[in-house]
């Protein structure tokens, strides 16, 4: 499938599902969710330009420091002497239960599980996933959320929506209501935010730079000195 991926045979969408159930990720088990990357920064232009090559996040590098800010920190986090556990830079990771649940909280069966997970109701509605705009934020300005995308990203409107009306609560600084995932202002709809994202999943940057991001997830940049000069050592 390399092969095949190599002379645009297949799409990048299709490629990452192939490494994802080649790596024993599965749709069946939450703990090995499918991974997919975050590839966009720009959730607050009136159009989503795939051109321009600043629109991108930088694939070579983990979530947790696509904000430059946050590398210094990271190395410093890994130098911790205390010699009790082996040396990390992230002490959450980019894909786990929570994480699915965190993003699929509107569609069931992901809804009861979230509550089960929750002892019996909804996280704090500032948890929750709620907004595209705001949860890249949180990226750039929260160096603990290193959570990746999942494929519905690029595919399943439905799960932006609240369809099932549930009561959310309501975010603490804007009291605003938890409804619907609020949308980058490029997108017109839940079906035109999934079709521009994968879109630009299968843009020219991406075909170019997917393979850095590769390397972190499924290659050689996921341990060892690799990994370490990365900036992409789990707990």
């Amino acid at each position: 499938s390399l092969q095949k991926w190599v002379l645009r045979e297949i799409s990048n969408f299709e490629y990452l599902m192939q490494l994802n159930t080649i790596a024993g990720r599965t749709y069946n088990d939450l703990s090995q969710y499918p991974v997919f990357p975050w590839i966009l920064r720009d959730y607050v232009s009136e159009t989503l330009d795939l051109t321009n090559p600043a629109v991108f996040r930088d694939l070579s590098k983990p979530i947790g420091v696509a904000n430059e800010r946050h590398a210094r920190d990271v190395k410093e986090n890994f130098e911790d002497p205390t010699g009790t556990v082996d040396k990390f830079h992230y002490g959450t990771h980019y894909s786990n239960a929570a994480g699915v649940m965190h993003y699929l909280i509107r569609t069931e069966p992901f809804t009861t599980l979230h509550i089960q997970l929750q002892s019996g109701r909804f996280d704090c509605s500032d948890r929750q996933f709620h907004s595209v705009p705001a949860a890249w934020q949180a990226r750039m300005e929260n160096p603990v959320d290193v959570k990746e995308l999942i494929p519905e990203f690029f595919y399943f409107p439905e799960f932006l929506e609240n369809q099932n009306g549930f009561d959310l609560g309501c975010l603490q600084l804007s009291n605003e209501k938890v409804g619907d995932v609020v949308l980058p202002r490029w997108a017109r709809s839940r079906e035109d935010f999934i079709q521009q994202h994968r879109k630009a999943l299968e843009s020219e940057y991406v075909s170019a730079h997917l393979h850095e991001w590769i390397d972190l997830i499924f290659g050689y940049k996921q341990r060892g000195p690799a990994a370490v000069e990365a900036l992409n050592v789990f707990y």
